[in-house]
């Protein structure tokens, strides 16, 4: 008994030794590549890793003097300015909605522009429209709030000076009037965007194998019948992948559209405002950054739960398409 207990650990050390040898023999093998990850490593530690030493914040009544550490603990005190405000409702709401239909129509039109794009035969003509159609998400959206401006002006607005006096229509206080904003910033947020995601959506399809279409053709499958029966089923874990990951931020905004657009008019707020831009504000007036981290770590944490739950749903109903 007690040289089958010796001999099965001396194998059981042996293959252990075995193992640290193979794993030594892969780290020389490739340690070029190591090396090239040291530096990438390294940025992701710093960038990412470090600053959430920074969470404690949203738990402390900072006190510059006394220092992070030595300042007041004040547990979820930091919260109440979010829940307990009287606008906590109308920001969260608006948060969601616009997040939420800018993430259905910015998807559809993606995929319906990356197809058309799939469709155009000369190279010329497709890195044009290409190159064309992301070129606004290249724009700084300082940029693009005085492109706005320029076409919205009371006084001296394209929309105002040249359009609706065609259309026998009063200029409109556009600045003043909440109710058409959330068509603008609609429209705004699908010019600004669209391109980026139809060039991740056409990457997809240019990688499907064309012995599909082929197929359907000699089938007799007309375009939309493979669009629908090929295309969109292939590009399926795309679709899904970018969804939970815009999902994931759906309590943050595109601070630069709800701020610099708007150009933070005050009668335009209960339109306008997010998360995002009631936090800033409340930053600038009160120079708490407690109340900052606080909203900052309550998006994080309702993201990750809505990933969470949302790949959940989608491994139900097919595991391959899920994230993780």
């Amino acid at each position: 008994m007690e040289a089958s207990q010796i001999a099965q650990a001396a194998g059981s050390g042996g293959r252990k030794v075995s193992k640290r040898q193979g794993i030594w023999k892969k780290l020389k093998r490739y340690r070029a590549l190591f090396l090239m990850l040291i530096p990438g490593m390294i940025y992701l530690f710093i960038n990412n890793y470090m600053p959430m030493f920074g969470v404690v914040i949203a738990f402390k009544d900072i006190n510059y003097a006394k220092g992070i550490l030595g300042s007041d603990w004040i547990g979820l005190k930091n919260f109440e300015y979010l829940f307990k405000t009287s606008d906590a409702w109308i920001i969260t709401r608006n948060t969601i909605l616009y997040n939420g239909a800018f993430i259905v129509i910015n998807t559809v039109l993606a995929i319906a522009v990356a197809i058309m794009l799939n469709e155009v035969k000369k190279k010329l003509a497709s890195r044009f429209y290409q190159s064309a159609i992301l070129l606004p998400y290249l724009i700084s959206m300082v940029v693009v709030g005085y492109l706005g401006l320029s076409l919205l002006n009371v006084e001296n607005g394209f929309i105002n000076k040249q359009l609706l006096p065609l259309l026998h229509i009063e200029p409109i206080a556009w600045y003043t009037e909440a109710r058409y904003w959330p068509y603008i910033l609609t429209i705004v947020n699908i010019w600004k965007n669209v391109g980026y995601l139809c060039i991740i959506y056409l990457a997809a399809i240019i990688g499907i194998d064309h012995e599909y279409y082929e197929a359907a053709t000699i089938d007799g499958a007309s375009k939309w019948h493979q669009i629908r029966s090929i295309t969109v089923p292939l590009i399926m874990p795309t679709i899904v992948i970018m969804t939970l990951l815009a999902i994931g931020r759906i309590f943050y905004s595109d601070f630069g559209l709800f701020y610099q657009v708007p150009l933070n008019s005050g009668p335009l707020q209960p339109t306008t405002d997010v998360i995002d831009t009631y936090v800033y504000r409340g930053l600038m007036t009160l120079g708490d950054i407690g109340m900052s981290s606080a909203a900052g770590l309550y998006q994080s944490l309702v993201g990750f739960v809505l990933v969470l739950a949302a790949n959940y749903a989608v491994s139900r109903k097919n595991k391959d398409q899920a994230l993780f």
